[in-house]
């Protein structure tokens, strides 16, 4: 089995904290999610991550005009500058102090940034096609200028149109005008008469104007006016000095107030051309005004908590909010009033997913009592289950068909229909128990569960709703079920240190126990059925007969899971001892490997047949999570104990900030308290895709899938510099040397440029092609053909395309159906859709043709619509048959097409 697994996406998450930004054509979104960057497309309706990770939650982000560099600082103001097109991190560079606001200029030449009470000028590293050398500077990141004059923290900053001037908001109730460089007659400006912290300052399209919103809801239009007070001038000084504006200055013309019942303001932002102004405030409510008049369009309440960022994207249309409290991410389209994106990840931490049997869906539950289903090529929610009224702590497919099951604290177990959406049958026990684990029979038929309340295993009969029976004979909570894939026991583990092995479709229910030496925390069955992997509280991950009730092997994975000191330990990592078990494992989809993991930054993967450690994925460097690091510094640790649990919450300097609203003793969410200040990295849940590419890990951080299809640019086995995209053209089209040409595209492995040769082929040359390939580019072919069959429009010559290869190499493929398992899947996959599409196609125009053949014929030698349309039906082939050719040209021409 492959192991090269990558970091491929992330989902459950969908907005932690900091800037929102729109791509400059405005079809993206970026949100940072902890100390990634996800990417929105909104268009397309699909999302993907960025592959780069910050050391720190990720607060500022700034995209230059072109969209081509992404620059993101975290809470220590470490940045990274990334090639966005191309997904690389550029260069990395601090600014030595947590940053509180960024903003590159119109121009593109320099961007200014926030840090503390100062405010830094820098000019924006330039990429090989902005600089005249082709090559990137020496020294990415030249400081331009400091200014200081502000007596707190910069909030916000917006340049002016012309990138000559910007405008800073900052905390000591004032805004400043500053120029870039030295304006003859320019002096500083501050703007003050608020009231509260200004959190935003922005100018008009024609700069004559300026707009400042303060957190109390004061919005003060500022001018450029003279002193209404100063003595008239005498004839001789109007003569004399035209230009002289000694009493004129920036004053304040109006003032406006949001007027929300006591709610404050939380973030603001203005769009210059459209003179929109949004305001999100503190009751979630965002209210949309038209200036300069302060004409409100509507007011509208999209969260429960604080909405913490709001943004207008280029022309105006969409609004982007960011609720981090509820992790709430919204477009809105405030024309049409509707929902361009609404997502919104997990309240809590997730306690399991599992994978649909197609692979395509990934279905994750929580402590919030909430099941959310996630599309994997989108990397959308696509529906939110919220029946439970506890957290739900297991789930399972049914072998056969969209049914899925759920158990929950609430004491019910749940069945849901993902092709309706409904939950269509619910089982509870005639007490009322908090169940913690459940398996379902392959056919879907009989579903148990366990909880920790009883010792006793529940049946229910999924097709009454009636409880079965009760199995009994574990002394201790139990802990984890599993059925057999091929239905024939189930397996329950227990804090009583046994696995009991179940025949409950038998006359007479026997079980077999196992002992082990520490409490059972998770079971899995290897897909043959004939072999039991459990892991213990020990660190033992051990392998079982099932048909001889006997261990095979065994593992120590101690030293492997253990890893990353949490903030209160008072031993090394390597001493821990919470974190040196795994508490969820699984098989791969052949049965050779198993994942494992528990409450420690570590993915296991382990051979079962050699038993050796293959690779340990890092779940997260995020150093805002606790046990992440190895070591701790020593600098931390105060007399009060670790600097980072101390509560500083009474020194804010405002009054919302200073109360304390979470309840006492509580760290997690399901009740009115706030979050944990530093949560534990752990894992709750791993899963394998039904077709081995790809896994899954429910972690603190949300869900990550990595991938073996996360392809790379190029790859360098076998590349010369003869071979680049003009030359793999020109032997497509200059030489006509088709075969060559496949191969050169494989080996640059760009998708575009892939695509373009493998439509360029002709499809009389697919089977000489085939038959000549080298069979190390079989997998490929066959993966890049199969996903082209699911997307192209091109039926046909897919089809022709995966004919060629089953027929030129189908003893290869037989002989070597373990590897390429995922792509005959697929394979399958879409010849099937394929089929569903003609038919339904056929069934749509049947009557059509059916009126086309009664036509009577027309004379001969005349031109026949009908006929040609017959005759290319006949032929197997779709035409668009002119129906009159006698016509005029200048006249429209009547067409008949067939899809």
């Amino acid at each position: 089995m492959k192991t090269e697994f990558k970091f491929s996406n992330l989902l459950g998450t969908v907005y932690s904290q900091g800037d929102l930004l729109f791509s400059p054509d405005g079809t993206c979104l970026f949100s940072p999610v902890g100390n990634r960057v996800t990417v929105f497309d909104l268009v397309n309706n699909k999302s993907h991550t960025l592959p780069f990770a910050h050391r720190k939650n990720i607060t500022r982000l700034a995209l230059t005009p072109r969209g081509n560099l992404l620059l993101s600082i975290d809470e220590d103001g470490r940045a990274i500058l990334t090639n966005v097109p191309r997904r690389i991190a550029l260069h990395h560079f601090t600014f030595r102090s947590p940053v509180s606001a960024l903003a590159f200029s119109p121009s593109g030449r320099h961007f200014v940034v926030g840090v503390g009470r100062h405010i830094e000028v820098w000019h924006t590293p330039s990429t090989p096609d902005q600089n005249v050398d082709g090559e990137l500077e020496f020294a990415p990141f030249v400081r331009h200028r400091v200014y200081t004059g502000h007596y707190d923290i910069v909030q916000r900053l917006e340049w002016s149109s012309d990138s000559r001037f910007f405008l800073s908001a900052a905390k000591d109730l004032t805004a400043r005008i500053w120029s870039l460089d030295p304006e003859e007659g320019f002096v500083p400006t501050t703007l003050a008469g608020h009231r509260e912290g200004v959190l935003g300052a922005y100018f008009s399209k024609d700069q004559e104007t300026i707009y400042t919103i303060s957190k109390d809801g004061a919005v003060f239009e500022w001018a450029y006016l003279p002193d209404p007070n100063a003595p008239e001038p005498t004839e001789d000084e109007e003569m004399r000095d035209i230009d002289d504006d000694t009493h004129t200055r920036w004053r304040i013309a109006e003032r406006h107030y949001f007027m929300q019942n006591n709610a404050k303001v939380n973030c603001v932002a203005y769009h210059a051309e459209t003179n929109l102004l949004v305001a999100g405030f503190s009751n979630g409510v965002f209210g949309l005004y038209e200036m300069p008049e302060f004409n409100m369009i509507h007011t509208l309440s999209i969260s429960q908590n604080n909405i913490d960022f709001v943004t207008i994207n280029k022309t105006g249309e969409w609004l982007a909010f960011g609720a981090s409290k509820l992790g709430q991410l919204l477009v809105w389209e405030w024309q049409s009033e509707s929902y361009i994106l609404k997502q919104q990840g997990h309240f809590d931490s997730m306690n399991a997913l599992v994978y649909s049997p197609d692979g395509q869906k990934i279905i994750t539950t929580a402590d919030d009592g909430k099941i959310k289903v996630w599309d994997v090529k989108s990397g959308f929610c696509i529906v939110t289950f919220t029946e439970h009224t506890s957290g739900v702590t297991a789930c399972e497919f049914a072998k056969q068909g969209n049914v899925l099951f759920t158990s929950s604290l609430d004491g019910s177990i749940r069945a849901w229909d993902l092709i309706r959406y409904r939950n269509f049958r619910t089982f509870t026990a005639p007490t009322r128990l908090s169940f913690s684990c459940l398996a379902v029979d392959p056919s879907g038929d009989v579903v148990c569960a366990g909880s920790i309340d009883s010792f006793d295993i529940h049946i229910w009969s999924v097709q009454t709703g009636q409880l079965l029976d009760r199995l009994a004979g574990h002394e201790g909570p139990v802990s984890s079920l599993a059925f057999a894939p091929d239905g024939s026991v189930v397996v329950s583990g227990s804090w009583d240190h046994t696995v009991r092995i179940w025949t409950v479709f038998d006359r007479t229910q026997t079980s077999e126990p196992l002992q082990l030496q520490a409490d059972v925390l998770d079971v899995a069955f290897r897909p043959d059925s004939k072999q039991l992997a459990v892991s213990t509280l020990d660190g033992q991950l051990t392998f079982w007969s099932v048909s001889e009730a006997q261990q095979q092997s065994g593992v120590d994975g101690r030293r492997d899971v253990s890893g990353g000191r949490k903030i209160t330990d008072r031993r090394t990592a390597a001493n821990a001892a919470g974190t040196k078990s795994f508490s969820t494992i699984r098989y791969s989809a052949d049965g050779t490997c198993v994942l494992a993991a528990g409450n420690s930054k570590y993915i296991c993967l382990y051979s079962v047949s050699s038993l050796v450690l293959l690779k340990k994925f890092t779940v997260s460097v995020n150093l805002s999570l606790s046990g992440t690091q190895e070591f701790l510094n020593s600098k931390l640790l105060t007399e009060a104990g670790p600097e980072g649990l101390i509560d500083d919450q009474g020194e804010a300097s405002d009054l919302e900030d200073r109360l304390d609203k979470s309840l006492p003793g509580s760290k997690r969410g399901g009740d009115p308290s706030v979050r944990k200040r530093m949560p534990e990295v752990r894992v709750t849940g791993v899963a394998f895709s039904p077709a081995g590419r790809s896994f899954c890990a429910a972690s603190t951080e949300g869900l990550l899938i990595y991938s073996l299809d996360t392809m790379p640019l190029f790859d360098p086995i076998d590349l010369d510099l003869t071979v680049t995209p003009a030359s793999t053209l020109h032997v497509l089209e200059k030489e006509k040397d088709y075969l060559k040409a496949l191969v050169m595209a494989f080996r640059l492995n760009e998708a575009p440029l892939l695509r373009k040769v493998f439509e360029g082929i002709p499809h009389n040359s697919i089977g000489l092609v085939v038959e000549e390939l080298p069979t190390v580019y079989l997998q490929r072919l066959l993966r890049f053909v199969a996903i082209q069959a699911e997307e192209s429009p091109h039926l046909e010559f897919c089809l022709l395309w995966i004919q060629a290869i089953l027929v030129s190499h189908g003893r290869w493929v037989g002989e070597n159906r373990g590897t390429v398992e995922a792509e005959l899947r697929t394979v399958s996959r879409a010849v099937a859709k394929i089929k569903d599409e003609l038919r339904r196609l056929a069934d749509e125009n049947v009557f059509t043709v059916d009126y086309l053949l009664s036509q009577p014929l027309a004379k001969e030698g005349a031109t026949n619509g009908t006929t040609d349309i017959l005759k290319s039906i006949t032929n197997g082939e779709t035409h668009m048959v002119d129906v009159d050719e006698e016509e005029d040209d200048d006249d429209e021409a009547e067409w008949i097409g067939l899809d």
